[in-house]
């Protein structure tokens, strides 16, 4: 059956392209519209959409990605920038939209960082923050079910209902907040940094930075290693496979110590390694014994000092008293690792929110 409604749920599934085309189309003049996502992501690179919920006031879509049409209908619906989408913690669900449906739904209003900004707190669940404005306690019982398998369970379907029916309440509530804060510019800017960062999809340039164990290497083998892991992200994006199965963390930092003389040695390691990519052989090597030298710009993992500490513990220390002064829980204004990337080099990451600037290099300038 191509739509079965849950009337008392006032929820619809939608498994035809037609049925949802004239459903949503119903919804046009809707300000707001909220917006989740089932996916699955443990064997692939890429998250593979298995539903998509919508939802405005006293209505509910759990729209079927994987029946024909389907995404094709959604990719065009999101395209309208007269809804604002209000979604929770969107980051993923904005890379499953965008894989799955060609579209990314914006203006976007993210309860996440709504509650952050707002001062109602940091990194906040759904469920607790449902719990916190509307007082009614959901069900967690589908958190790790099996999304892609037909038909979903009633339970499925009550629990993905669920996840967009109090969006529009929670919206209310921390839009009254944030305007009498005067932070609703605070709150757009970050949501239009993560939906360019997710339209825009550039490789991080220096992902050893983000390897702890990359701080005890010299630089050559630093450069070695931010070329492997530049070279797993693009196998991993060909064959759509996470990127530890292609080459896991330890392994990257084994390799990254030899040099382009130890073919033997990396033979061995390769063929000892229980998850090495044997298959990819040839292409591994050559990437590890590429003779270019470590480019000028290059950014190093380093161990930080006494100085480095003491000067670190600063900072936080004139941040947590300014989050203090603004009312925002600890991390939102700029977290440690924001703050080691402008020790490092600096400046502030090319994506900092200008509102976080604002407040920052004024407060940090004369301590840096």
């Amino acid at each position: 059956m191509a739509a079965t409604d849950f009337t008392e749920w006032n929820t619809a599934w939608v498994a035809d392209s037609d049925i949802l085309g004239a459903r949503l189309a119903r919804w046009q003049g809707q300000p707001r519209v909220a917006l989740d996502t089932e996916f699955i992501r443990e064997r692939t690179f890429w998250a593979q959409l298995a539903l998509v919920q919508l939802a405005v006031p006293g209505e509910i879509i759990l729209a079927d990605p994987l029946a024909p049409g389907v995404n094709a209908v959604l990719g065009r619906f999101f395209q309208d920038t007269t809804i604002t989408w209000l979604m929770h913690a969107a980051g993923e669900d904005l890379q499953a939209l965008r894989i799955s449906c060609d579209a990314l739904p914006e203006p976007l209003f993210d309860t996440q960082l709504a509650a952050a900004i707002s001062g109602v707190g940091v990194g906040m669940s759904y469920q607790r923050l449902v719990e916190q404005v509307t007082g009614v306690a959901l069900e967690k019982g589908e958190t790790r079910s099996d999304w892609l398998r037909r038909p979903l369970s009633e339970s499925q379907c009550r629990y993905a209902a669920d996840d967009v029916r109090h969006l529009h309440a929670i919206h209310a509530d921390l839009s009254q907040r944030l305007a009498d804060l005067g932070r609703d510019e605070w709150l757009a800017q970050e949501c239009a940094r993560q939906i360019a960062n997710e339209r825009d999809q550039q490789p991080e340039p220096w992902p050893h930075l983000s390897m702890r164990s990359a701080q005890g290497l010299p630089a050559d083998s630093q450069w070695r290693l931010c070329r492997l892991l530049h070279w797993r992200d693009v196998q991993a994006r060909a064959s759509d496979r996470p990127r530890t199965w292609i080459l896991d963390n330890e392994l990257a930092a084994t390799l990254a110590r030899m040099s382009a003389h130890e073919r033997t040695h990396f033979d061995r390691t390769l063929d000892s390694h229980p998850k090495a990519p044997r298959k990819l052989r040839e292409s591994l090597w050559e990437v590890l014994a590429d003779p270019s030298p470590v480019p000028e710009g290059f950014a190093l993992a380093s161990m930080q000092g006494a100085d480095e500490r003491n000067q670190l513990r600063r900072l936080q220390a004139a941040i947590k008293d300014e989050s203090e002064r603004l009312g925002l829980p600890e991390g939102v204004l700029a977290s440690r690792r924001l703050l080691e990337a402008r020790m490092q080099h600096g400046r502030w990451p090319a994506d900092t929110a200008p509102w976080r600037l604002a407040i920052l290099e004024p407060l940090l300038a004369p301590l840096l």
